[in-house]
Parts: structure tokens; sequence; C-alpha cells
């Protein structure tokens, strides 16, 4: 139970249905579309569009997305959202593209056909009771009357203005007489509601072959983008068969390369080999074992995930127990690793994860994603679309199985994550923040199934991450754990923003729902 003498929240209950996301706008419509006879993946595509218009720097219908969904009798299903590089980006258009630095943030090279709205469709169509159009109209709504900007999402805008600045869309569309808006302050996205407007009458198609694919289309290949019509047709979602490892009792689920889920059930199983429970959760021993236990996995993944439609991921191997007894061996509990520069990959943290339960049992796991902030920064004039940057997540050596290719997938930072036990789901839970994310979905797992804590105080406890050789420790994280790692021989920083966001919600064995959401955002967790 959480100190009520200090700042924080309580966990939400609910019985017939549960939403958290990280926009209280999206979760009153995620409960009202379940309250309205919907189910959970209604109303997650219904919050996911909203979302669009309330944190559009986190998210948008130019971006990608990935879901489990887990039943009741335990059974989950995954799907694989993301989008892929154009058909034409072969070895001989690499050969003199003059990527051999790797690919920008902003480059027209960095945007993948993006795969949200066939992913939202497919969804609604296999799984939902409601139509595209339905799930829709609110969204719709909100870009056409407007909303006010929260405060995180304010303070996120205020530090993009010069990367919107650089773009003839995104100036029009994302800028208000050339400003961010501030905290409080109402703004419309006309554009996109017009945009959205057409995908609700006329379908997927639209975005992939109509009048918005052709639009796209002209607007990258005027910036120098491989792109064609015909890649926007050929895109397609895939269902995958989830991954998992069994951590304290209980399933971790994953989905599958190319996300980096893998690198999460590395991680744990690394951690299995020592005794955590013995260790203060707040303490130096935890957190550097922690830390280890990551940058380990995360080398592990830059060597092998890919997409695995063009090479092999070794992923039993890379989750067995002699991988996991070798990796462990390597960590001291009395010195840090020295810094490698192979657990380095390009950082972002710009997506949304929510998660929605409903009356039923069934959960839904859900994230949607522009990876950086406002991704590519270009956004298409007539229809307000920004353009995510996926294809930053690909390397630019030929030998290197995850190097930019034709109409492969990238290496993806999203994931959105299940916990199974005793044959039934038990928890729905994502962290988002780029590479952070496998950190965070270590950390909450670690932090419920070690050491007992609720959905809402898992998230909250402070974090921290290894990036770009330093380690990053939250305000909220003692100054004893900082010379503690210090004297390990970490490189400890105080970062200047929170890492990540997160949602979670547990079905507990009595029928009762619990949920969580981070503070270190805007949103909120409701139950019914």
């Amino acid at each position: 139970m959480r100190d009520f003498q200090r700042s924080g929240r309580s966990v939400a209950y609910g019985t017939n249905g549960m939403a958290a996301t990280s926009s209280p706008l999206a979760t009153l419509a995620a409960v009202e579309t379940l309250r309205s006879g919907g189910n959970a993946v209604d109303a997650a595509v219904t919050a996911s569009a909203i979302l669009c218009v309330t944190e559009p720097h986190m998210t948008g219908i130019g971006g990608d997305c990935f879901a489990l969904i887990g039943r009741k009798d335990g059974s989950i299903i995954g799907l694989n959202g993301s989008g892929r590089a154009p058909a034409a980006a072969d070895r001989e258009w690499l050969k003199t593209a003059g990527l051999e630095a790797g690919i920008s943030e902003t480059s027209v090279h960095s945007v993948t056909v993006p795969g949200a709205i066939d992913a939202w469709h497919h969804l609604l169509a296999h799984h939902g009771t409601i139509s595209l159009a339905q799930a829709l109209e609110p969204a719709i709504g909100f870009a056409e009357r407007g909303v006010p900007a929260t405060p995180r999402v304010a303070w996120d805008w205020q530090r993009q203005v010069s990367k919107l600045e650089a773009d003839e869309g995104s100036r029009r569309h994302l800028l208000f007489n050339g400003k961010a808006p501030l905290s409080g302050e109402v703004y419309r996205l006309p554009a996109l509601a017009e945009t959205m407007r057409i995908i609700a009458k006329e379908g997927r198609e639209a975005f992939y072959e109509g009048a918005i694919a052709e639009d796209l289309v002209s607007f990258l290949q005027s910036r120098g983008g491989l792109h064609e019509l015909e890649d926007f047709r050929a895109t397609c979602h895939d269902y995958v068969e989830p991954i998992s490892t069994n951590y304290a009792g209980s399933d971790i689920v994953e989905l599958p390369p190319n996300g980096q889920g893998l690198t999460v059930l590395i991680a744990l199983n690394i951690l299995k080999r020592f005794d955590l429970a013995g260790f203060a959760h707040d303490g130096v021993e935890r957190t550097h074992l922690q830390l280890e236990a990551i940058r380990i996995a995360f080398e592990l993944r830059n060597e092998h995930i890919a997409d695995p439609g063009f090479h092999e991921v070794p992923v039993s191997e890379l989750l067995s127990d002699s991988t996991a007894d070798r990796m462990a061996d390597r960590i001291s509990l009395t010195r840090s690793l020295p810094v490698s520069g192979k657990e380095k990959m390009p950082l972002a943290a710009d997506t949304v994860y929510l998660t929605v339960v409903d009356k039923e049992g069934t959960a839904i796991s859900f994230i949607n994603s522009v990876f950086a902030a406002f991704g590519s920064g270009m956004t298409s004039p007539k229809t307000g679309i920004t353009l995510h940057n996926r294809g930053k997540g690909f390397m630019t050596d030929p030998n290197h199985p995850n190097c930019i290719g034709p109409s492969r997938r990238p290496l993806h930072t999203i994931i959105p994550a299940m916990i199974r036990k005793d044959g039934r789901i038990a928890g729905s839970y994502g962290v988002m923040g780029g590479a952070y994310q496998p950190m965070g979905h270590v950390q909450v797992a670690v932090n419920m199934l070690t050491y007992g804590m609720d959905i809402q105080e898992a998230i909250d406890a402070p974090r921290y991450f290894f990036e770009n050789g330093v380690v990053s420790l939250e305000k909220g994280a003692s100054d004893m754990v900082a010379r503690g790692l210090s004297d390990l021989g970490h490189e400890v920083v105080r970062p200047n923003e929170p890492l990540g966001g997160g949602q979670g919600i547990m079905l507990g064995t009595n029928g009762v729902l619990t949920g969580g959401s981070d503070p270190r955002k805007d949103g909120l967790a409701l139950g019914i």
C-alpha cells in the first residue's frame, strides 16, 4: 500500500471494464465505448484515434501500430502493424545514397509506409464490433472543435518548434501563429479532421490506394523518396505468434521480431539467475543488476533483431538457459561492465501506449507511434498527416541483418506486453520511451512480481537507464543509489526529462480490474 502522506495516486478499480491511456479524453472515450456495448478492441482503436489529436507529437495515422489481444481462455493473438521500406530501396541504390553514417531523423529515407490505419481496420474487422468510421468519429470531432493542450503535451511541443519550422506542412498544421500551444490553450487540426473523414467514408483503401495515398507518394517523391503507390497498396498487417518467458511464476508475453520485445525476455532470463528478492527494490544492487542485464540484452538485440521475413532471428537460442547462463556470468556485483558501444541504437521516445479490458475479460495491449517527436518532421501540406521516421531504425551496412532493403521492416522499438499466469490473462501493460521500453517492461514486471507492488506503484517507481555510455537516474532515485552506482564504475547523470510513460491493467482472480497510469504523462486509468 502506498504512503498516503506522499504524492502519488491510488490504483483505479473496476469490475465491468477498464481503460488506461495517456490522455484523459482518450480514456473517457474508451470507457464510453465499453459502456455503449463495444468491446476492448473497439475502445482501443477509438482511443488511439483521439490520441492522434491530443498527442500529435507522439502518435498519428502516419505511424505504426502493434497489439496483443488476450482472451479469457488465456490465448493471446499478436498483430504486427509496422510498415516497410520502399521496394526500390535496394543495394544498388544504397551504394550511391550517401548513408554511410546512417539514416537521419528527418531524412525522407526514414519514412517507411505507415501501417497504423491498416492495423486499425483489420483489428476492428476481425475482432471488433464497430466500423472504422465509428471509431474515428470522436477523434474527428475533437480535431475540428479543438482540444486544450495538456501540461506534458505543451511541454513537449514547445521543444519541437525549430523542427516544425523547417517543414512547410508542419508550419502550416502544427504551429499556430508560428508557435506551439501553451498548456490549456485550445488548438485545432482541421486538415487532419478532413483526412480522417475521408478514411471514415472510404475505408483503409483511401489511405493506401486512393487520393490520400497519391498525395503522400507525390509528397515523399518531391523530397527525394523512393516511395511508389504500389508500396502503399502492398501494405498489410501480419498476425504473429507471441513469444514469452516465465519470470517469478508468470509468463511475460511479447511480440516477436522485428520488434524489440525479445530484449525484455532476454533481460528477465538473465535476472532470474540472481536473487533480486534479497535486495531492496530501490537499492544499489537491484539497480545495478537490472542495468547490466538490459545492456547485455541490447547487445544481442542489435546483433540479431531484424525483419524475420528476410533474416532468421534465433529466438529459441537467445531465450535458452545456456544463453542466459553465459550472459549472467558476465555480470559482477562489484564492478560494472565496460562501455562497449554495442548497446547503442537510435533513440526516440515519442509513442502512445494504451490498454483496455472489457466485461468479457478480453484485454488488448496496444501501442501506436510516430517514433521521434513529430516523426520525420514532415507533414503533408494537403492532408495534415505527419509521417513517422521508423526507417531510422535500419542499419545501412549491407552486411548487417537489419540493413535497409526492399520492402523490409526495420528493428522496431514499440512493444506491447501481457502477463499470463496459471493459464489466464493476469495483466496487460506497456511502457513508452523508444529504446527505454524494454527496460521499462523489465522494471514494471520485477516491481510487481518480485517486490509485490501494485500496477500504479510499479509504474510510479523511479527509473534508470543506460544510454550513450552513461546511466540516467531520475530525480526520484536517491543520492545513495547514485553514489553506489558510481562506486561500481557507472557514470551517472540526472536526465532533463522523465524516462518514458506507461499504463497497465491487472486482471484479478476475483474479477476485479486494477489499473495504473503514468504520472509522467497527462493520462489516467478509469474502471466501470
